[in-house]
Formats: C-alpha cells, structure tokens, sequence
C-alpha cells in the first residue's frame, strides 16, 4: 500500500502546523487594535543556561567549565543586562531585545515535572497540568472563547489543507489553516506516534495504513520517515535547516499580515534533543538557535507594518539537565527560557526569580529550578494582546490555573 504524504498545497507545516482563525477580536479593533500572536514550539527541549547564560551567577563556570557560555570567550555572549547573556548565534533576537522588541524569560517551565517528550509536549500545548487529560490545545480553545462572547465572526474562518499533523496546541472546534514548506525536514519518531494518535481519533482506515507503512519500511531497516538525530544534523545540512525554518515562519508572518488574513497561528520546530555534542557556541545549539534567529528575522520583515502589532512567543516542553553529560550533550531536564519577540512588546528585559546553580539549588540535584510558572507567561499574553478575560483563561483555557496569576505588563 503506498502511503501519500502531503504537497505544499494539501499539508501542513511540517513537524509543527500554522493555525489560523481569520477574524480580529472585536474588542481590540474597537480599541484601534490589529493584534497577531505567533506561537513557536521547540520539540526537543531547549537547554536554557546554553542559550541564555547567567554569567553573573557565582557558580555558573564551575556548573559548565570550558562549555560555558561567557563575555570574554573566543566567541563572545552577548550582554543582556549585568547577569545575563544571549547565545551568540542570536544577533536578530539581540537587536530586537535592544530595541525593547523582545523579552526572556528564565527559569521558567510548565507544570510537567517528568522528563518525556510526548508527555511534556502534551502537556505545553493542552495547557493542562497532567498529560491526557484532553485533546484540544489552549491556543485553540482561547479562540473559541472569544468566538462564544462574541469578539470572533466564526463564518470568517477558512481550511486551506489537512496535512501530516496537526499540533495538539491548534487542535479543537476552530478551524484551522494549514501550510507546508517546499522541502520538509523528516518526520521523527514524536510525529509519527502523534500522526497515529491523530488518525486513530479521526481516521482509523488511514491510521492503519500508517501503521503498516511503518512496519513495513522498518523491516527493511529505516521507518523512511526518521527524523536525523541533532548529531547528524551536519550531514543534513544545517543550510537546510536554516532554510527551512526562515521558510516556514515567514510563510506564516505572510498569513498573518494579510488583512484579511489570520490572526494566531502555532508552528513547531523540531531537533532540539541535544543529547550529543550540543555546542553552546560551535556545535548543535548554536546552529539551532542560529536558525531560529533567522527565522525571528523572516517573520519581522515579512509581518511588515504588522509587526508593531505582534507578539512571538517562542517555547518548549522543558529543559535540560545543568551539567555536561558524557557525550559533550545535555539530558532531559526541567527550567529552561521562553523567547518574546515583537513590535506589541514591552520588551529590553530579562524576566526570572532566579533560583541559583549550587547542587542544592538545583531541581532534583540535577536542573535548572523553575520559579516561574510558563501559564502565567502565556496567560499575560492572551489577557493584555488578545484581551482574553482572566477568568476564562483560569477556567477553559488553562484549566486549574487559578493560583497562576497572569504576568502583567508584558506588552504596552
């Protein structure tokens, strides 16, 4: 049987998906507003201490050694503020940070505190507090609370395509247009079991034949959908990653800068598993997070006049461990960074409650410690750019989020 995977017209975006919903709060454009809110999944789970570093931390030279990402290297971290410093493959997010157009936020993570990739992305994009509790996302059950008060025209959404997988983040009752790139990255082992789960809900037929194309190529030696390991990375062409990633999230900023285009959207990235080799300033990392600030620069140019209207929020399902690891890499751990970009930010400024790097401090003997509740990040976002209100944010789209009081003053 010969499984079709999806052209450039029928798919979505690749290992992640643009999500749309076409119309504008009425609340914010009686205001005078044209918010665009762009969310940005890293899979994998990004080592926040290798791309924000705490230089200003007593301990953070033993905790890394040479690895350590410092001022006066042979390739220098960019100054944030007196403690921290941005990865040096970052000089787009560096300008916009120095603009007051972006904003980290450290020692942040989502309630998850187990180190799965299926469980933790679940529970990054459900918005829930434990894995499997539903399957919608909050991103789309926020879009719904404002289509049930009245603030979205639900008649002016639209289906451009249904593709390989739609992110738990987008899923539910809006609709959702989706995109592919010319050239898509393989699909890795996380996207396959989320195509079955996907199509075991939706489409048993093709879900079945999924499952036999798999065992089929696997017999064979290669499932033919593997996603390469960050260490193959250099055989694939981090050119080609690059490319793929400015592809992908300009295509998106040109969805969402249409007027009469969308405006929300969700994308994922994947290959951020850096186990082996993972480089701070010359290795994975660093070419990942070299991609990414390409791919932050796409969308400021191709948002045009919108971008002054736009919030990026850039996040993952956790962090990794605060030591090395034998194979110059890192393992799943726990407190990590978000990234915010954009023109609606209230930006130039490092947000953490930070916990320290001596072991004590550390969560587990063995992560970075979270002290800031990743919701709360996500909840200012919705409250003040898209004017969701609270109690609907604590209620339906992060359930069980009472205690997690929205973080004020994120944009202007």
């Amino acid at each position: 049987m010969t499984f079709h995977f999806p052209s450039r017209r029928e798919a979505l975006l690749g290992a992640g998906a643009l999500f749309a919903w076409s119309q504008m709060p009425k609340l914010a454009r009686a205001e005078g507003r044209d918010p665009r809110m762009l969310v940005i999944v890293l899979r994998g789970a990004l080592d926040g201490l290798g791309a924000v570093a705490p230089v200003g931390d007593p301990d953070w030279i033993g905790l890394r050694g040479d690895r350590a990402l410092v001022l006066d290297g042979k390739i220098p971290a960019l100054p944030l503020d007196a403690f921290f410093a941005l990865n040096p493959a970052m000089p787009n997010f560096y300008r916009l940070y120095k603009a007051q157009q972006a904003t980290v936020v450290h020692a942040t993570a989502t309630p998850y505190r187990e180190r799965s990739h299926f469980d933790g992305q679940d529970v990054l994009e459900s918005g829930m507090a434990r894995p499997g509790a539903v399957d919608t996302g909050w991103l789309n059950r926020a879009l719904v609370s404002l289509a049930s008060d009245g603030r979205v025209d639900p008649r002016g959404s639209r289906v451009l395509g249904v593709g390989a997988v739609t992110p738990l983040v987008v899923r539910g009752k809006a609709p959702v247009l989706s995109w592919t790139p010319q050239q898509l990255l393989p699909a890795s082992d996380d996207t396959q079991a989320r195509l079955l789960d996907l199509y075991q809900h939706t489409d048993p037929k093709l879900a079945a034949a999924l499952q036999a194309r798999i065992r089929l190529a696997a017999l064979g030696g290669t499932t033919g959908m593997q996603e390469p390991r960050p260490e193959e990375l250099p055989q694939l062409g981090i050119a080609r990653v690059r490319a793929y990633f400015t592809e992908a999230a300009g295509a998106a900023a040109r969805f969402l800068a249409k007027p009469d285009g969308p405006r929300v959207g969700a994308l994922g990235f994947v290959g951020w598993d850096t186990h082996i080799n993972e480089g701070a300033t010359a290795g994975q990392l660093f070419n990942l997070l070299g991609a990414l600030d390409g791919a932050l620069g796409a969308i400021e140019t191709d948002m045009g006049d919108a971008w002054g209207e736009t919030v990026v929020a850039v996040i993952t399902e956790f962090g990794r461990t605060a030591h090395i690891n034998g194979t110059s890499g890192t393992d799943h751990g726990t407190g990590t960074v978000a990234f915010l970009a954009g023109g609606a930010l209230r930006g130039g400024r490092v947000i953490a409650d930070w916990p320290g790097l001596k072991q004590a401090q550390l969560y587990e003997e063995r992560d970075l410690k979270p002290t800031t509740d990743l919701r709360a990040v996500l909840k200012g976002l919705l409250r003040d750019h898209l004017r969701i209100e609270e109690r609907v944010l604590a209620s339906s789209v992060f359930p069980d989020s009472a205690d997690v009081a929205p973080i004020a003053g994120l944009v202007d």
